[in-house]
């Protein structure tokens, strides 16, 4: 469960990053991305742990708010599994290497689109 969390909260961040001040995008990249606990983050920053752990609470809300009122991760969920039935579908048909190109080219501005 805390590693599907985990997983969950490292994707919102990912696409709602911009959205969230600096301080609350140091906080969950020092506690999510490099796996520092409550107390270090709270000496890197010289606040209590309680305040750290309002904070993180705080902006996983905030990010699930975005996630359900914008959706983007969901689109981007959906857009891979398509993209990998569209390989699989093309792989078995012989596909012109043109038709190859192409699905690659979408797969890497997809990719792109989420750095």
């Amino acid at each position: 469960m805390m590693l599907e969390k985990t997983v969950r909260m490292n994707a919102l961040f990912d696409f709602y990053q911009p959205l969230l001040t600096l301080k609350q995008q140091k906080y969950m990249e020092l506690y999510f991305l490099d796996d520092f606990s409550l107390g270090e983050i709270s000496e890197t920053f010289d606040v209590s742990r309680q305040a750290v752990y309002d904070n993180i609470r705080r902006t996983e809300a905030m990010l699930e708010e975005y996630e359900e009122k914008l959706g983007l991760y969901q689109k981007y969920k959906e857009r891979t599994k398509r993209y990998r039935q569209l390989r699989k579908y093309a792989e078995e048909s012989s596909p012109s290497p043109g038709l190859m190109k192409t699905i690659d080219a979408l797969e890497k501005l997809e990719e792109e689109g989420t750095k």
